[in-house]
């Protein structure tokens, strides 16, 4: 089976090869026989219901410096492709939120991966409130006395933007620390959305667990250990990958979401562990296959190709 395949990301050019998921989603699209179209969020469009993309096809190549070819551009009508894979990363803001309407207008006739509507109605932090007991006590909203009481209740938070991500804007704030203020004037001239506060977890220290789902399975996980002193954990903020178990505790939040995930159409999954509790469940453009990839030879994206093939015969 060749399907013709368009990605929606950000620029191709800028990434790191060797880190990147969206990347290996395209080596592995392509190693399968999928043609590849490449395009960034401000180049879609919506016109008389039809769903357009101005972009160009590419080949890409594991090679630092080489990694795309790229064909002449043009403009495409997403409805005549088989696949999109839906992958720039957030904010999860209005602009992102727009891209998931235009795409809903071609899904499932195109498949888009993951389902718009269900990225639109499934935010990484709010989604995870929907599964109870498997979230550290955990608060979001914009009330500050609400924030000054749960942190006296629980002496050492987190404080992080509800719609962030890759660890951008995340503060440890003790019980003690007086930067609370200034940290919610910051995030008050930044933008209007609530906060999320969660207590702090000490197992952080040892590590945040991705584990990686494909239509509501676990596949495998990598451990994200942060730099000394610090509470992100994140790649792209300077945390380190390690090789790392499922956990029958791991396994266990698998069972609980994995049949939500794979109802709502999201085929590619990434959540996070500490210690014994589930803080994220990622489904904009979750990371961690090339690392896992390389720790354990299980390559998440080629599952992820697989299923999508099995769907699209399925018509």
């Amino acid at each position: 089976m060749s399907l013709k395949v368009a990605v929606q990301m950000d620029p191709l050019e800028g990434i790191n090869i060797e880190g990147d998921t969206t990347f290996l989603m395209m080596l592995s699209a392509q190693d399968r026989g999928h043609s590849l179209f490449v395009y960034t969020p401000d180049k879609l469009s919506l016109e008389d219901g039809r769903v357009t993309a101005r972009g160009r096809t590419v080949t890409v190549q594991p090679v630092k410096g080489a990694h795309a070819t790229f064909g002449a551009e043009q403009r495409v009508d997403l409805s005549d492709y088989d696949v999109v894979l839906l992958r720039q990363d957030p904010p999860f803001d209005m602009a992102y939120i727009t891209t998931t309407h235009f795409l809903e207008r071609i899904h499932p006739k195109t498949l888009v991966v993951n389902n718009p509507a269900e990225v639109r109605n499934a935010p990484e932090k709010l989604f995870v409130t929907g599964f109870p007991g498997v979230q550290p006590p955990t608060l979001i909203t914009s009330d500050v006395a609400a924030i000054y009481d749960f942190r006296e209740r629980h002496k050492d938070i987190v404080l992080k933007p509800l719609y962030g991500g890759g660890g951008s804007g995340v503060a440890r704030l003790m019980a003690d620390d007086p930067n609370l203020d200034a940290m919610l004037d910051l995030h008050a001239m930044i933008g209007r959305e609530p906060l999320i506060a969660q207590k702090f977890l000490p197992a952080v220290s040892k590590g945040d667990k991705r584990i990686l789902l494909v239509d509501g399975e676990p596949v495998g996980a990598i451990n994200r250990v942060p730099n000394a002193g610090q509470v992100r954990s994140n790649l792209r903020v300077g945390g380190t990958a390690q090789p790392v178990e499922l956990t029958a505790r791991d396994l266990e939040l698998c069972g609980i979401i994995g049949p939500e995930l794979k109802r709502r159409g999201l085929l590619f999954v990434g959540i996070d562990v500490i210690g014994d509790f589930l803080t994220e469940i990622n489904v904009t453009s979750p990371t961690g296959a090339q690392q896992l990839k390389r720790f354990t030879g299980v390559d998440a994206t080629d599952l992820m190709w697989q299923r999508i093939e099995a769907l699209r015969a399925e018509g």
